[in-house]
């Protein structure tokens, strides 16, 4: 019997998704769906299915050329398709030339040299946290928002003075929602946010500095590398998965390790446990639950299912890893896994540009937060916590997190693990 789910797709569970997820899979690697808006798409679930299609050369990103074919398939690139001219909506030689033009500022000598600044920003933080002593505190919005956001806003050159707009901005665009069009609000800051990039672009031909954005915009006007459209869409895009996926990256990983709390305190009593325990967070729970939208360009045959030319096809990350068929006892947390490879940053050329920036920032997130406040508990159970997104099927994240930074007395509310 073919699996409700199926049929609308996305309008499922976001708190606890992967019981759904290990029922689709064993069903097999690829399925016909029908998401939750009504658009028909071809579903990838298992790991060596995803990893294929992830760099199979007959699914295309190039969702303007297939909008241009079929109206029928769904457009990304919020605020608007004229945002949507970045890398990972395009297909090479065009994703090469904006890769590179990005990729100098997420160098390994550009990570290692930002290392102090992001220690800075966290102890700051977390400064400015610890000062409501024994209170409950909300690590998404006191923490693992704001760090993100300083880092990505640094690097892209955006002044300090802004950012408390352009934040309030995203966090509004990208607020969960079940209406079936954009609220009023989020209409009204995805507005706000193409305005002030305009205006950002502008100021910075008149007052250059050293940053990304200023890099940007002196290859499309000295070199003319960049349109004026790419440049706007990568700085956005830049923006979001600057941000996003590592806000909830430190919340994910931060229940996880509060609902195992055996792991917990071996990771509070030996730091280098960190970057291992961050790669198994990634594989267990990962930020990017599915990747961004990919079109078929011919007929394509994958896991023993042909997928018909000019279909659109999404890849559950999030299912592949946690497939049995490739990880041993998937379905449980172990930060010692000796296995620490994942999908959660995708794979070939699409492999997220920010990787080292993203495992850099949770390395020392969670090396501070978890060493300075080891006794740190959730405020309420784990079934009261909320995982939803804004933009659909693509993010997985916290909208708040309540905690307890230094408890006083014995453990408070908690759930067994999901």
């Amino acid at each position: 019997m073919r699996n409700p789910a199926l049929e609308t797709w996305g309008d499922y569970d976001r708190d606890d998704p992967y019981p759904l997820f290990a029922l689709v899979r064993a069903g097999g690697p690829v399925h016909e769906v029908t998401l939750a808006d009504g658009h028909r798409a071809w579903l990838i679930v298992r790991h060596e299915e995803a990893k294929a299609a992830l760099t199979h050369a007959g699914l295309s990103k190039d969702m303007h050329a297939a909008l241009a074919r079929d109206g029928a398939v769904v457009a990304e690139g919020l605020p608007g398709p004229a945002f949507a001219r970045h890398m990972l909506g395009v297909d090479p030689p065009d994703h090469t030339r904006l890769r590179r033009l990005a990729s100098a500022a997420f160098s390994r000598p550009r990570m290692a040299a930002l290392r102090p600044r992001v220690q800075g920003i966290v102890d700051r933080l977390l400064d400015d946290l610890e000062a409501h002593g024994d209170v409950v505190v909300d690590l998404v919005k006191g923490f693992a928002f704001p760090l993100p956001f300083t880092v990505i806003s640094e690097l892209l050159g955006i002044p300090e003075s802004d950012r408390d707009h352009l934040g309030s901005w995203f966090t509004t665009l990208l607020a969960p929602s079940s209406a079936p069009e954009p609220p009023a609000a989020a209409v009204s800051a995805s507005e706000s946010i193409v305005r002030y990039l305009v205006e950002l672009l502008a100021s910075k031909r008149d007052t250059p500095g050293e940053d990304l954005i200023t890099d940007l915009v002196n290859s499309a006007d000295r070199d003319d590398a960049l349109s004026e459209q790419e440049v706007l869409s990568t700085i956005f895009q830049l923006i979001v998965a600057g941000h996003d996926t590592t806000t909830s990256l430190i919340g994910n990983g931060t229940v996880a390790l509060l609902l195992h709390p055996e792991q917990r305190d071996a990771l509070v009593a030996d730091p280098g446990l960190v970057p291992r325990a961050i790669e198994e967070i990634l594989r267990w729970d990962a930020p990017v639950q599915h990747s961004t939208f990919r079109y078929t360009q011919q007929d394509v045959a994958i896991g023993g299912t042909i997928i018909p030319a000019f279909a659109q096809v999404i890849i559950s990350l999030a299912a592949a890893n946690r497939d049995p068929g490739r990880y041993a006892d998937p379905e449980t947390l172990n930060i010692s896994r000796a296995d620490t490879s994942h999908l959660a940053f995708g794979h070939g050329i699409h492999h997220c540009l920010g990787a080292r920036l993203a495992r850099l920032e949770a390395e020392i997130a969670f090396t501070t937060l978890h060493g300075r406040f080891p006794t740190m508990r959730m405020a309420v159970p784990r079934s009261q916590l909320r995982w939803s997104h804004g933009d659909g099927l693509v993010l997985r994240g916290l909208h708040e997190l309540p905690v307890i930074l230094a408890p006083q007395g014995g453990p408070l509310a908690s759930d067994h693990p999901a």
